[in-house]
């Protein structure tokens, strides 16, 4: 006799197919880490009109914006809060340095242009760390931008003051 399995009834199939399914999902890998040779991992992350170039790698939990400390160049604790958050979703405060530069917008935009760079270096450095992330909304660039001023409008909405006489 040969050792196939049969199946002789429905439940028996819709086993086997389940067993095979998690088979082929355990065979999906993570991709592979994206380092440079100093161990850094880069993502550019964008908010409004700010654009952020940053660098990632595992460290102490320094901070370095502009050639600055992250306190120094964000003092309000609202904007320090928004570029630890995704250390803080991951379980990962303190284990990573990071370096960036930052230019355009406000210091919002900047902060969460920092955010959303630190997120994209974080899925490249660790792959496992995708899912968080993407839960939380972290991977998303927030496309909302400044509306145009349109022309016979004071602003982009904004009409002018009407004079009835």
């Amino acid at each position: 006799m040969t050792d196939k399995p049969t199946t002789r009834t429905l439940a028996d199939l819709a086993m086997a197919t389940a067993a095979t399914a998690t088979a082929e999902q355990v065979a999906t890998t993570l991709p592979e880490p994206t380092k440079d040779a100093q161990g850094r991992s880069y993502a550019t992350g964008k908010r409004k009109n700010a654009i952020a170039r940053v660098w990632v790698k595992a460290g102490t939990g320094k901070f370095t914006i502009n050639g600055r400390d992250a306190p120094v160049y964000f003092a309000r604790p609202v904007l320090r809060m928004l570029i630890q958050q995704p250390f803080l979703v991951t379980n990962r405060a303190n284990q990573f340095d990071v370096w960036c530069t930052v230019t355009g917008g406000g210091l919002s935009g900047q902060a969460g242009a920092v955010r959303h760079g630190i997120s994209k270096a974080l899925t490249y450095f660790e792959p496992a760390l995708r899912p968080p992330l993407k839960t939380t909304g972290f991977l998303t660039r927030d496309s909302r931008v400044v509306e145009r001023k349109k022309y016979g409008r004071a602003k982009a909405r904004r009409s002018f003051q009407f004079s009835k006489r």
